[in-house]
């Protein structure tokens, strides 16, 4: 009950009393005492109720719009990274594991991993998460997120969905450059951008249908001695501690591609990009044509996460400008990873 609710019915309560209390012994000097004593005694009781409501009043969620970040940002030193990574887990106690679960780590590989091996690599911790993209040259390919609870049975499961999603995507990009009509430059640079999405989707769907070599990090629960264990495994490139955090959910982790040997350079989540290939100039990947939902985490364990397949968007009466090709990193406001490019 609130504070309000409580004062009125003590109002409703004790006041007619103490008004007849005042007229009974108004013209009583004798009993003044008591009619002060009585009133003191009612104001306390009134205060003390209001303060108790107040006291047993719901508190909200603190961090309410606190995000934190675990991993690496454009121009960051990817040695230096990995140097503060191994300092911070050398330097990590058996008392930062929460309630006795362990610490949150980010596992990142030395190179692109299949779902089978990553149970030599991760079956002794807890995994939440794994990161994936397909490593295709000089193109710029979508990163996915697979919570994945059992290694290696949800991540082939994660992939599966996601080459469902990247044929829906793929017949998308056909439907779209079907549909551009002229022969005009600009027409023709528009068509080919659907043709190349299209060309880019169909790699990754089979690339996920068949378990690719994809996954290249991790999120992981361990204690500290487990996590100094699993930095040094063969195929981990660095395990980075991450005391604190306490909700996956309120977190965003980018860890760096097996690719990237010294400064993180946007975007940060593709490989890289050369003007040209012997078969000729590359060509960039526009965006995904309708928007793509990322595969959300929990700070407790619970069912693998379906990730979603959204239907294509069918094209509109005319065409619109040629999409933008630029990609960034995770924009996080608890927001997950962006779902544009790798």
């Amino acid at each position: 009950m609130r504070a309000g609710n409580l004062l009125r019915q003590l109002d409703q309560r004790l006041l007619p009393q103490l008004t007849r209390a005042v007229a009974r012994l108004g013209d009583r000097s004798a009993r003044s005492g008591v009619l002060s004593w009585a009133a003191v005694l009612s104001a306390a009781a009134v205060l003390g109720t209001a303060v108790w409501a107040a006291d047993d009043a719901p508190v909200g969620d603190r961090t309410v719009g606190e995000v934190t970040r675990v991993g690496v940002t454009d121009g960051d030193s990817v040695p230096g990274y990995l140097r503060s990574a191994a300092d911070d887990l050398a330097a990590l106690s058996g008392s930062a594991s929460s309630g006795g679960n362990g610490t949150y780590a980010l596992v990142t590989l030395t190179e692109y991993l299949a779902p089978q091996r990553l149970a030599a690599v991760l079956g002794d911790v807890g995994v939440s998460t794994v990161f994936g993209r397909v490593p295709l040259p000089g193109r710029q390919t979508e990163i996915v997120r697979i919570p994945a609870l059992r290694v290696p049975d949800d991540v082939v499961a994660g992939m599966e969905e996601v080459a469902a999603r990247k044929d829906a995507e793929a017949a998308d990009y056909r439907t779209r450059a079907a549909a551009v009509d002229g022969d005009g430059a600009a027409e023709r640079e528009l068509r080919d951008r659907y043709v190349s999405g299209a060309e880019v989707a169909t790699a990754e769907a089979a690339a996920y249908r068949s378990g690719c070599a994809c996954v290249y990090a991790a999120v992981v629960r361990a204690v500290p001695e487990a996590l100094r264990g699993v930095a040094t495994r063969a195929d981990v490139r660095a395990v980075d501690p991450a005391p604190e955090v306490y909700r996956l959910d309120r977190t965003v982790f980018t860890p760096p591609l097996p690719e990237q040997r010294d400064v993180v350079r946007p975007p940060a989540d593709t490989g890289p990009s050369p003007a040209s290939t012997p078969d000729g100039p590359v060509r960039s990947t526009p965006p995904a044509p309708a928007p793509l939902a990322s595969v959300g985490e929990s700070s407790e364990p619970a069912p693998v996460v379906t990730i979603p397949s959204p239907a294509p968007s069918p094209p509109g009466p005319t065409e619109p400008p040629p999409p933008s090709i630029t990609t960034s990193p995770d924009s996080a406001g608890a927001e997950p990873p962006s779902p544009a490019s790798s």
